[in-house]
């Protein structure tokens, strides 16, 4: 059966600076959390590479996007560097840096691959975690200014703006679970992470209006569907908590402009809710977007917890559901995800039915493998597996949009 998409759609792949441009400290750049990182423990990174190497865009950039081109790409989303274009994370601009993105840019155009452009992918400036980062609310404050500054340089031709990829992920690898610097395990300064996040979209949102540029405004959101064992209301609870904690903490403030009432009494009954100060609910309802990005992998599969909770023991999300693992689901082993493809549909009815409906596109959406040099054959990678999740994943995509999505 043949599917046809919309004339409009955009066909195209995501990246960031952190993982592609290599010359992590040429060109004038600063250091970023990652490079301190890399330089202190090496071993946590895989295979030993670091962000000095990553896959060398920052010199191969017109060799790269003439691939592009050949794949049929109508769009190409890639993020700017903060450490490359403000070196010391607030005051003067790095010319290099203006003319790379400018050439990158320039020739996505020339190309005919429309440019859509992060603020931030995970790469805080070493200059700014050093006062506190995402903790700090000078930083945020930063941020906005940086924000301003790619809009005044590139916001002739950039007419599709993210603020943030995934802010979720810093709060939960540098603050929860130690898979990102600073590997700190604390809920209530992961909270303060998360809001202060928030704060900073809605800064750049503001900064973006206020300008009355061309174009929209928008975050890329890795949404994950929380699916519980069964319909018992235990298990029903839980994943409406971990929806709350891990969608919705940043699902409902850039779409409604607010937060979840039942996200607040939980952070409240646990005494976890980060400090507020006035100005920031009308700076949280500023912050509303134009155009919604979701990045899909994965449902979360939860239950209601079998044991009971260390009283002792740090406040983590665990205190509110277990994990579940369900029997039969199919597996990408080299991830460790399960592949589970109606769950892109169930994203999108659900913008539709909750949340007005909202303009959203995928993302990122994709296998991870390793070790695909294995299946090459005559110079061809013979990823049929690829094709297989690619397609049937479009294929709900596809009738979400047949029923009304945005």
């Amino acid at each position: 059966m043949r599917y046809r998409f919309p004339d409009n759609f955009w066909w195209g792949s995501a990246c960031s600076a952190l993982q592609t441009e290599g010359d992590s400290l040429n060109g004038g750049k600063s250091q970023t959390t990652w490079d301190v990182w890399f330089e202190r423990q090496p071993g946590r990174f895989h295979q030993g590479i670091g962000p000095a190497e990553t896959s060398t865009f920052y010199r191969h950039w017109k060799q790269d996007i003439a691939l592009l081109k050949q794949l049929k790409h109508n769009s190409f989303r890639t993020s700017l560097s903060w450490a490359r274009l403000i070196p010391d994370g607030v005051g003067e601009v790095n010319p290099q840096a203006v003319s790379f993105y400018n050439h990158v840019i320039d020739e996505l155009l020339a190309q005919g691959i429309t440019p859509f452009i992060t603020l931030f992918h995970f790469d805080m400036p070493m200059v700014m975690q050093e006062k506190g980062g995402w903790e700090n609310r000078d930083v945020v404050e930063a941020f906005g200014r940086y924000a301003q500054t790619c809009f005044t340089l590139f916001g002739d031709r950039v007419k599709h703006w993210f603020t943030f990829n995934e802010p979720i992920v810093p709060v939960e690898g540098g603050y929860l679970y130690d898979f990102h610097y600073p590997n700190v395990v604390d809920f209530k300064r992961a909270a303060t992470v998360a809001y202060h996040t928030v704060l900073a979209h809605s800064t750049a949102v503001r900064a973006w209006r206020a300008g009355r540029y061309d174009g929209e405004i928008g975050v890329v959101l890795n949404l994950t569907p929380s699916y519980p064992r069964s319909q018992h209301p235990a298990d029903v609870q839980a994943a409406h908590h971990a929806d709350l904690l891990f969608n919705r903490s940043f699902l409902d403030p850039v779409l409604k402009g607010e937060y979840p009432a039942d996200l607040v009494a939980l952070l409240k009954t646990y005494a976890q809710l980060p400090a507020c100060q006035p100005g920031d609910r009308q700076l949280i309802t500023d912050g509303k977007i134009d155009l919604l990005g979701i990045n899909y992998y994965q449902p979360r599969r939860v239950k209601c917890r079998d044991t009971a909770v260390n009283p002792q023991a740090p406040f983590m999300p665990e205190w509110l559901f277990d994990y579940y693992d369900m029997p039969g689901r199919k597996m990408n082993p080299y991830r460790g995800w399960e592949i589970y493809a109606p769950g892109i549909y169930d994203i999108i009815t659900n913008l539709r039915d909750n949340y007005g409906n909202p303009r959203c596109f995928i993302s990122e959406n994709g296998m991870g493998d390793e070790n695909e040099q294995r299946f090459v054959q005559a110079g061809q990678i013979h990823d049929d597996y690829r094709i297989d999740f690619i397609s049937e994943h479009l294929k709900w995509l596809h009738k979400g949009i047949s029923e009304g999505c945005h």
